[in-house]
């Protein structure tokens, strides 16, 4: 017998959506506030991390800022498809 293998689609409600999207500005903001804690004025981080030097300390703090903005781009964009 072939039995018919058609994805499930879970139904989410208002509730959920809402859950979801507060759960994504939630990591968007603390991803930005840790980024941007790296980055500090551009020569010092206002987060420092043990043992590594602070231009590489703020290099990838602008790696995690410019991450997460083209993130955010990309879905806005999806939710447009």
């Amino acid at each position: 017998m072939a039995k018919n293998k058609r994805a499930k689609k879970t139904k989410t409600g208002i509730v959920g959506r809402l859950l979801g999207f507060l759960a994504w500005l939630t990591g968007v903001i603390v991803s930005l506030a840790v980024g941007f804690g790296m980055i500090g004025d551009g020569k010092i981080p206002l987060l420092a991390i043990p043992f590594i030097p602070n231009g590489i300390i703020v290099f990838f703090g602008w790696v995690v800022v410019i991450t997460v903005l083209l993130g955010v781009i990309l879905a806005i964009i999806k939710q447009f498809e």
